[in-house]
């Protein structure tokens, strides 16, 4: 899956860019409290977006 997919997944769920580490942009969901990190590669496994999306509270991708 693409990065930009799955930012734009999070965005439309409520998430927002909380920081941008050294390899990561950290997220976060306001309403859950939650963050997760996303690490800047063209391509995410499936199963990692699907963890990222668990981690912050929202709907699967």
């Amino acid at each position: 899956m693409k990065r930009s997919r799955l930012i734009r997944h999070l965005t439309s769920q409520g998430c927002e860019l909380k920081r941008e580490g050294a390899r990561h942009s950290w997220w976060w969901h306001p309403g859950t409290g939650k963050r997760s990190a996303v690490p800047r590669h063209t391509e995410i496994s499936d199963q990692l977006a699907r963890k990222i999306c668990a981690d912050l509270g929202v709907e699967r991708i």
